[in-house]
């Protein structure tokens, strides 16, 4: 049973009573599956009012065990034992009842639903009774001169007379609980059972349309007689340049004029060259991108492929397909996004390099180290002893290249005029003039990033640090990977821990 069909049956029940329908309430009562200390409360008052000493001895108890403090329940439970003329039990529950008063002249119950205020001069003179009816005069007359330190005048009268009965050793009347005082539920929470329309009824006050009495949250219907059978299909239009189109499959550069996207990025096809190269704009850059790696895309059914999208592609990406002059496009007529290094001569060798971003550089065949050097320290803004190259990630010994280093050795290692090679920062590739390798960090924090030229790593990866771009982002290499990452991501191991 729901706290809502609990608060209602509670209601009802306490109606009844208060038509003098006792009968009603208790089967109203006796039907809530699961009630609460105040509804067993209730119960035993109403048992109490019957008569019915054994049943209200029971209700009281089961509103004890849901509530070990309220003090009005040992109050009831109290009298209840002493109707029955078990005076010790029920001068245990008035000691209960005056401890959960923990020191207060009085507990009003009204905040909880109830019209009652049990006084701590009440409980003491009930105590009082059960000790005189156990013989013990002198514990009732301490009773009673306790309950005069806490007494209110309206209770004075009733203290004095019972302190003269004790002294004379006679009994005194009870102070008993008022019949059909009963909790009742808050009623803020009663009054939000019944259902309310906040927003009335509305009313048309004008339209376009004649006679139209038409009133509710629907957008007004266009009443044209002989109208179309089917909706249309709504007409987009076409503000961006190009034909949209759904990448399926990574791609990454390899030339200053390649653009690298990601599965499920929009572009927009300016121009498809006889080469199977498409000219394409995304995120307001143009570039170079396989057109195989493209699948075109309808606007009107753009919800629908927007669902294919995020699924992953089952098939493998296709071959990159080779770049041939004169057939590829150039966008001399949409864009310039020529690159003097990628677009070289046919004898040059495109050198891919992998520093904090990957881009790449021409060179004519069999190059000197300085000229080499020089090319890529210009494109990195940089000075030429700022930085170093390796022919691997790693940077060791065997792997840098340097003005000693034969450079046969490295253009052997071209295939097809292109060869891949690793830009390092000498801040942190130097220690007393070696080579240091051992700069490891350890990630505190997942980072998973859609930039292709960034670093993914997860929590607890071990890094290599490679370079330090600024104080904000480093270079490293992780799981056979290579890129950026930020530095907050990340702490160095100790040496020792290495």
């Amino acid at each position: 049973m729901s706290f809502v069909d609990t608060l209602r049956q509670w209601d009802e029940a306490v109606t009844c009573v208060e038509r003098e329908d006792l009968s009603g309430a208790f089967r109203i009562f006796l039907s809530i599956e699961e009630p609460n200390s105040k509804i067993y409360f209730d119960i035993g008052c109403l048992h109490l009012l019957n008569q019915d000493l054994d049943a209200a001895e029971k209700a009281f108890d089961c509103s004890i065990r849901r509530d070990e403090h309220m003090a009005v329940a040992f109050f009831q439970r109290g009298i209840t034992f002493y109707k029955k003329q078990r005076y010790e039990e029920s001068l245990g529950d008035f000691q209960h009842a005056f401890k959960a008063l923990r020191g207060n002249q009085l507990i009003d119950y009204k905040a909880l639903g109830l019209r009652y205020k049990l006084f701590a001069c009440d409980v003491l003179h009930n105590m009082a009774l059960a000790e005189a009816q156990l013989g013990n005069w002198e514990k009732a007359q301490e009773n009673l001169v306790k309950a005069l330190d806490n007494k209110t005048d309206a209770k004075l009268n009733a203290i004095d007379r019972a302190l003269q009965s004790t002294l004379k050793q006679k009994l005194f009347k009870l102070v008993e609980f008022p019949s059909k005082a009963l909790f009742k539920p808050n009623k803020h929470y009663v009054a939000e059972l019944e259902k309310k329309d906040y927003l009335g009824k509305a009313k048309v006050l004008a339209s376009v349309v004649p006679q139209d009495d038409f009133s509710g949250f629907a957008p007004l219907q266009p009443q044209v007689e002989d109208g179309p059978t089917c909706p249309k299909e709504p007409e987009v239009l076409r503000a961006l340049e190009g034909d949209p189109h759904t990448v399926l499959f990574e791609f990454v550069p390899e030339t200053s004029d390649e653009l690298a996207v990601v599965p499920g990025n929009i572009v927009f096809v300016l121009h498809k060259g006889a080469d199977n190269w498409a000219s394409v704009i995304f995120n307001e850059r143009r570039g170079l991108v396989p057109y195989n790696y493209l699948e075109r895309l309808e606007i009107s059914l753009a919800s629908k492929q927007k669902e294919e999208m995020r699924k992953a592609p089952s098939r493998e990406p296709p071959t990159r397909p080779e770049r041939k002059q004169g057939l590829t496009p150039s966008h001399n007529s949409t864009g310039d996004i020529k690159c003097k290094d990628a677009q070289s001569p046919d004898d040059s060798y495109i050198v891919k390099v992998h520093f904090t971003f990957n881009f790449a550089v021409s060179v004519p065949p069999g190059s000197h180290y300085d000229t080499l050097i020089k090319k890529i320290s210009k494109k990195l803004n940089l000075p030429s002893t700022a930085v170093t190259l390796s022919v691997t990630s790693n940077a060791d010994e065997l792997s840098l290249i340097s003005s000693d280093t034969e450079m046969e050795s490295v253009w052997s290692r071209a295939n097809g005029r292109r060869i891949t090679l690793w830009c390092h920062n000498k801040e942190f590739q130097q220690t007393d003039g070696e080579p240091n390798n051992d700069i490891h960090l350890v990630a505190l924090h997942t980072y998973d990033s859609s930039n292709p030229e960034d670093l993914n790593f997860h929590q607890g990866d071990t890094i290599t640090l490679l370079s330090k771009v600024n104080q904000d982002w480093f270079e490293g290499q992780c799981n056979g990977n290579t890129g950026i990452f930020p530095a907050s991501f990340v702490e160095e191991v100790p040496v020792n821990a290495q």
